[in-house]
This record gives C-alpha cells, sequence and structure tokens, in this order.
C-alpha cells in the first residue's frame, strides 16, 4: 500500500495550494481519511479529515474556514485546498488512512497508513 502526496511547494502568504493524496495498493473508500502536518521542532498536529462518504468533514481551529478537504473514492484519492496561507502553515504535509473507522476524529496513533509527506512553505 502506497499513499503518494503531492502539490506542496512555496507560495507567499495570501496564496493557495491544491494538495493530493494517491492511494495505491488497495482501496479506502470505506475508510476515514485525513491530513497532518509536522513542522520542525514541533510535534505532528491533526489538520482535517473527511468520512468514507465525504459528507462528513472536520478541521483543527487553525484552519477552519481556510482549509477545505475532499475525496474521489473512484480515483482513491483525498485532496487538501489551503486558502489564505499563513506562515505558521509551513509544514511537512502527511496524508493518512485508518482503516478501522469510517467517520472522524482521525487520531494520530489510530493511523494504519501514512504518507511519505510534501513540504509546504508559506513566506510572509
Amino acid at each position: 500500500v502506497q499513499l503518494q502526496a503531492s502539490g506542496g511547494g512555496l507560495v507567499q502568504a495570501g496564496g493557495s495550494l491544491r494538495l493530493s493524496c494517491a492511494v495505491s495498493g488497495r482501496t479506502f473508500s470505506t475508510s476515514v481519511m485525513g491530513w497532518f502536518r509536522q513542522a520542525p521542532g514541533k510535534e505532528r498536529e491533526f489538520v482535517a479529515a473527511i468520512s468514507w462518504s465525504g459528507y462528513t468533514t472536520n478541521y483543527a481551529n487553525s484552519v477552519k474556514g481556510r482549509f477545505t478537504i475532499s475525496r474521489d473514492n473512484v480515483k482513491n484519492t483525498v485532496y487538501l485546498q489551503m486558502n489564505s496561507l499563513k506562515p505558521e502553515d509551513s509544514a511537512v504535509y502527511l496524508c493518512a488512512v485508518d482503516q478501522h473507522k469510517d467517520y472522524p476524529p482521525l487520531s494520530s496513533r489510530a493511523v494504519d497508513f501514512w504518507g511519505q509527506g510534501t513540504q509546504v512553505t508559506v513566506s510572509s
């Protein structure tokens, strides 16, 4: 099983990026999926999660109203649209799956599969 994250990069504050996480090797269409991030010297933190159907989502307070998570179960891909980016959003973003649950919340301790991460850098 592979979770391939992409879409990161360098952007100015106020800009936007769209992250993608493509799953190969099996399907997680009945599992909750989500995104975490980790900045240098900081603990990994939850960003957003989405239910198997895509109808239920939840977000960290720090990104609520700016980020939108979505998924396409046909393409086996989860997305994170990030708008109004701030320098404090800079981190490695990792996608994740908890195959034992179908709805949020998504805990890092319960994650079964992690993506390799994609770097997001927001300049001021």
